[in-house]
């Protein structure tokens, strides 16, 4: 099965977070994994914040981004997604970011795991809810 990962499920897998071990579970499943190539961008930006507020050191970041795009099957270009996205978002009034990963979910028929709560919730009302799915302890 192949799933799409949002930025904050990949972070979890590299720093000590809340749910980290449920998305370090989901890492060592059998699952593939594929996302939008922007994911890259916003995983070195949540490490720059680590590094900036001294939570890890600067090697710490930098062996973080170098490993990353190896946990991907495949990491797709935003050209192609972005107008899905755009009305996505307009549909939902939410993050065209966010959006990206629930289009990327949407063209592959597969689903987005997220630890967004309040994405989860927003998308739960509307016509993909069946594509996302949080990465919470109910």
């Amino acid at each position: 099965m192949t799933l799409v990962i949002d930025a904050s499920v990949a972070c979890k897998w590299f720093f000590a977070e809340d749910l980290s071990a449920e998305a370090r579970a989901l890492a060592t499943s059998d699952a593939s994994f594929i996302a939008p190539d922007m994911i890259l961008v916003e995983c070195a930006n949540a490490a720059w914040r680590r590094v900036l507020s001294r939570e890890i050191p600067r090697t710490q970041g930098e062996a973080f981004l170098k490993t990353m795009p190896h946990w991907f099957e495949s990491l797709v270009p935003t050209n192609g997604l972005h107008e899905t996205a755009f009305r996505m978002a307009c549909a939902l009034s939410h993050r065209v970011y966010d959006c990206l990963y629930l289009a990327l979910a949407e063209r592959e028929g597969t689903r987005l795991i997220t630890a967004d709560r309040p994405f989860v919730e927003r998308v739960s009302g509307s016509p993909w809810k069946n594509r996302v799915e949080g990465l919470h302890r109910d």
